[in-house]
């Protein structure tokens, strides 16, 4: 008896060892939230006083809003009742007008027996959901708002119609602080024993942008693929350029004549597999610190721009890579001659 038991607790942890860092250091509880205190504590207030309305929680990915839903229902039901009280959709599902119509109706008409309270239906990534199925679901919601409570999640507000928002309690979740993240960062890898340098935590925090889920999957590759997390090879890992290649890439684009500049900047992006868009993004913020004249700056953030639409556009890179040149070599022309 005590080995089959033996022998279960082994695939169970085997299942918690494999499991990515994101799912396995996902918050099970309201507490074990790091950010957006207030939110918190405004929805823990409304569990504890049993009156929770609709909500739309919104913002950038990785910012814990569907860990705070699935907290939220942790915390009222119990793990029995989970399943015939939540019904959670995310866009994976098929979320059409027939769905809105059939499923979600059902489960949210349907009264629950012997069992007091609410039922919780949460659709997550609802901007992915059509105009029709959206229109569908505000008379959903009216109708059944006494048995049941609904909760979409979603990345942009402006893709939810504006009867579902004035439906909803709304709470923005903004992009964590780095204050917030690196305890929690140095938490996990206390945990994973993880080899790590100061530079290492900085990058990490500095390219998830306030992105939790970005910061533990670029942590995890990092450490897989080098087994040290430097600033180096956390840059290496993601293919983001160093600080020293922009450095470069700046002072051949400045100090050196067309030709030349292409070519080392080619060799360097063939060498280090850099993208056209992330050297645009780097160098970018290198021209806000630089201290041009007002004229040219103005001029140079404008060819920028155009750059950078042309490529989301889907153009070559090579010919924008040229444009990118010629921009920077005018802005020393136009230098020159001002001085």
């Amino acid at each position: 008896m005590e080995t089959s038991a033996h022998k279960q607790q082994q695939p169970e942890a085997a299942k918690i060892r494999n499991l990515p860092w994101v799912e396995k250091y996902r918050p099970q509880t309201l507490d074990d939230l790091i950010s957006h205190q207030d939110i918190l504590s405004t929805i823990q207030k409304f569990i504890s006083e049993d009156r929770l309305p609709h909500l739309l929680l919104y913002g950038p990915p990785g910012t814990g809003k569907t860990s705070t839903i699935l907290a939220c229902a942790k915390q009222l039901y119990k793990d029995k009742e989970f399943g015939s009280m939540v019904l959670e959709l995310n866009a994976s599902d098929d979320r059409g007008i027939d769905i809105v119509r059939g499923p979600i109706l059902s489960f949210a008409s349907t009264r629950t027996i012997f069992k007091k309270g609410f039922k919780l239906v949460i659709l997550d990534e609802a901007d992915a959901m059509t105009q029709d199925a959206q229109n569908a679901l505000r008379r959903v919601i009216e109708k059944f708002t006494e048995n049941t409570r609904f909760c979409l999640i979603c990345n942009y507000l402006s893709k939810i119609i504006p009867a579902l928002q004035s439906r909803c309690t709304r709470f923005r979740f903004g992009p964590l602080t780095p204050e917030l993240m690196v305890p929690r960062l140095e938490h996990v890898v206390e945990e994973e024993k993880v080899d790590i340098s100061e530079d290492g935590m900085k990058a990490l925090v500095t390219l998830s942008s306030g992105d939790m889920r970005r910061a533990l999957n670029i942590l995890q590759s990092t450490s897989m693929a080098f087994g040290k997390v430097t600033e180096e090879t956390v840059y290496t890992c993601t293919g983001h350029p160093l600080k020293s290649d922009i450095a470069n890439i700046l002072d051949w684009m400045l100090n050196q004549d067309f030709t030349t500049a292409y070519r080392n900047i080619m060799e360097l992006k063939t060498l280090k597999g850099l993208a056209l868009n992330d050297i645009l993004t780097e160098t970018h913020l290198f021209v806000h610190r630089v201290d041009f004249p007002s004229s040219v700056r103005i001029h140079l953030l404008t060819k920028m721009a155009d750059i950078e639409y042309r490529l989301s556009v889907g153009t070559n890179e090579k010919i924008q890579l040229s444009s990118l040149i010629a921009a920077f070599q005018v802005t020393r022309d136009l230098i020159v001659t001002e001085a």
